[in-house]
C-alpha cells in the first residue's frame, strides 16, 4: 500500500510541477515590467478570451498552455512613469481594471558621428519624404490581426555577431539628441541572412530615409516586428511568411556606420526592447 501511495504522490507531484511550468514559462521568459518592456499579466479564467487594452490600444492576450487561464502581453512605452498601470478588460459579464506594477529602469546614452549631416538636419524635400515614410510605419504598427502569433518566445532573426547598440539608447547624432533607440543592433556582416522570428504577413517593403531598406512583418494581435539597413529582400507586401524563411540580407542603407540589422519589436503600438523575446533582457 505505501508503496502506491508513494507512486500516486510521485505521479501527482510530477503532474502539478508540470501545471506551474506551463503557468510560469511565459512570464519568465517574457515579464519585463520596465518601460520599453513587457508586462505578463494574469486575467485569471475564462470560457473565452478576454477582450483587453491599455492606452486605448488593444492588447494580445494567449491562452495559458491547455488551462483556461488567459494572459494579457502587453508592450509598455519607453515613455511611461513607473509605478500602477492599469489594463481596461471585457468579458461577456462585465468589465473591469486589472492593474499591473511598472518598475524602473535607466538607459544610458550613445554618441555617433556621422559623416554628412543630411541625416542629423535633412532638408525640406527629405522632410516630406520622412513625413510620408513615418506616416507608412505609424499604420502598420497601429494594425491588429486577430490570429494569434505562431510564438511569442521569437528566434534570433541573424546567426551570429554581437548586440551592438540595444534598446532605449538614449542618442545623440553628431551632438544632437534624437529620439531614444527603439530597436537592438546586431552587427553582423553584410550579406547574413535574415529570418523570420515567427510567423507572419509582411506587410511594408520599401526603401526609407533613416531606414535603408526595410521589412515590416504583422505576427497577430498587435505583434509587429521591423527589419531595416538591409542589403537585399526577398519577399513582397502581402506575402505570408512563415518561421525561419529568409526574408532580406543584412546591410548599411540608410542612416547607419556600418553593416548590421536594426530590429524593432512593437506589441499594442508600443516599441519594446527585442531583447526580452531572446532571453537576452538586461536590466
Amino acid at each position: 500500500m505505501k508503496s502506491t501511495i508513494g507512486i500516486i504522490g510521485g505521479v501527482m507531484l510530477f503532474f502539478m510541477s508540470g501545471l506551474a511550468f506551463a503557468n510560469s514559462y511565459v512570464k519568465d521568459k517574457l515579464h519585463k515590467p520596465v518601460p520599453g518592456g513587457v508586462a505578463v499579466v494574469s486575467l485569471g479564467e475564462h470560457s473565452q478570451a478576454p477582450k483587453v487594452s491599455y492606452l486605448n490600444k488593444p492588447v494580445m492576450v494567449v491562452s495559458n498552455g491547455n488551462t483556461s487561464e488567459y494572459l494579457a502581453i502587453v508592450g509598455i512605452p519607453l515613455k511611461s512613469k513607473t509605478g500602477v498601470a492599469q489594463l481596461q478588460v471585457k468579458t461577456p459579464t462585465g468589465a473591469q481594471k486589472v492593474a499591473f506594477q511598472i518598475q524602473p529602469k535607466k538607459y544610458k546614452e550613445q554618441h555617433i558621428k556621422l559623416k554628412s549631416n543630411k541625416y542629423v538636419t535633412p532638408s525640406e524635400e527629405h522632410l516630406d519624404r520622412i513625413k510620408r515614410e513615418l506616416a507608412a510605419q505609424t499604420n502598420a504598427y497601429a494594425n491588429f490581426r486577430h490570429a494569434t502569433p505562431s510564438n511569442i518566445v521569437l528566434d534570433r532573426p541573424v546567426e551570429g555577431g554581437r548586440y551592438s547598440s540595444p534598446f532605449g539608447l538614449r542618442r545623440f547624432f553628431n551632438g544632437q539628441e534624437r529620439n531614444p533607440h527603439s530597436g537592438l543592433d546586431i552587427a553582423v556582416p553584410s550579406g547574413t541572412p535574415v529570418k523570420a522570428p515567427a510567423d507572419g504577413v509582411v506587410t511594408i517593403v520599401d526603401d526609407y530615409y533613416f531606414n535603408g531598406k526595410t521589412v515590416f512583418i504583422d505576427h497577430g494581435q498587435g505583434m509587429v516586428t521591423m527589419y531595416c539597413h538591409l542589403s537585399a529582400i526577398d519577399v513582397k507586401k502581402g506575402q505570408t511568411i512563415k518561421r525561419g524563411e529568409q526574408l532580406g540580407k543584412v546591410g548599411t542603407t540608410g542612416r547607419s556606420t556600418g553593416p548590421h540589422l536594426h530590429w524593432n519589436v512593437s506589441l499594442n503600438d508600443s516599441r519594446v526592447d527585442p531583447a526580452i523575446f531572446l532571453g537576452a533582457f538586461q536590466p
